[in-house]
């Protein structure tokens, strides 16, 4: 049996038709959703969910197509839309008796949050993104030899078929490629919870494959219809990044602050998988904008 979230229930919730999200649940007070990131479970969330769960209700969901929750087949390039995965989460929290809850997502499942507070700003109160630019802004930053740190995004756009087969025929070198060079401590991530993240991850290639090929497609164009429409996150809203700006030649504040105009960014020195690697640093951020 895999890893779990210590003192955590574990339910199957419906969120859409045919769909289900395998969640822990744990805690009491005022609601957080944890979203994890890329190529990790629910797991990535255990350090600070103990913490926070002292006085929240903290629901750990695995993402559609990830983990033990559902992947179903993404017959009409919607079904990892980010907005289709956001309507997920309001529906699980619904589901779970919460209409309104602050939200935090670390990678993938920070997109997936930005996407929620767009476009369900009644039910977000609070929102933090853990590492990542929104999915317009990412895409408008990566070019030249600089974009080679996300030789992954522009293999997982490809139509489907090949990004599959290739990643398929070396699951765990692929996956476990990120797990290494993007960890600043890899102490951080254990044995037992490395193989957890790999074996949910090479049962899920194809639906990974389809959440990453949505960021080039569907997401951009709800990402530009938003922002042509003045759509902003309207709730306070909290960034952990890593100093890509420096490297890449970017403000990564400036980029956020036109999403959110009520915003913390703060740069971080800790490697990207920040919940394993400072829980601590997280959980004091996370309180820190709870309290805003």
């Amino acid at each position: 049996m895999d890893p779990r979230i210590s003192g955590f229930d574990y339910r199957r919730v419906t969120v859409a038709d045919g769909v289900t999200l395998n969640t822990a649940v744990g805690g009491s007070g005022s609601p957080i959703v944890l979203l994890h990131g890329f190529p990790q479970t629910h797991l990535m969330w255990r350090h600070v969910a103990a913490d926070l769960a002292a006085d929240h209700t903290v629901i750990c969901p695995d993402l559609r197509g990830y983990g033990a929750s559902d992947k179903p087949a993404d017959t009409d390039g919607t079904a990892y839309a980010k907005r289709t995965m956001a309507a997920d989460v309001v529906a699980l929290a619904r589901e779970l008796g919460h209409d309104r809850f602050a939200l935090a997502g670390h990678d993938r499942g920070a997109l997936v949050a930005v996407r929620a507070g767009l476009d369900h700003p009644g039910a977000v109160t609070h929102l933090a993104s853990l590492d990542v630019l929104p999915t317009l802004d990412m895409w408008d930053v990566l070019h030249g030899t600089s974009a080679a740190v996300g030789f992954h995004l522009y293999l997982m756009a490809q139509p489907p078929g090949l990004p599959e087969r290739l990643i398929a025929a070396s699951p765990d070198a692929f996956f476990g490629h990120f797990l290494d060079v993007w960890a600043g401590d890899p102490e951080a991530i254990p044995a037992d919870v490395r193989a957890a993240y790999l074996r949910a991850s090479r049962e899920a290639v194809v639906s990974i494959v389809a959440d990453y090929r949505a960021s080039a497609g569907i997401d951009v164009e709800h990402d530009r219809a938003d922002h042509a429409a003045g759509n902003r996150l309207r709730m306070p809203v909290t960034v952990l990044q890593q100093d890509w700006g420096a490297a890449l030649g970017f403000d990564a504040a400036a980029r956020w602050r036109a999403w959110a105009p009520d915003l913390v960014h703060v740069p971080v020195s800790y490697g990207h998988f920040m919940a394993e690697e400072a829980p601590a640093e997280v959980v004091k951020a996370l309180r820190a904008l709870l309290d805003r």
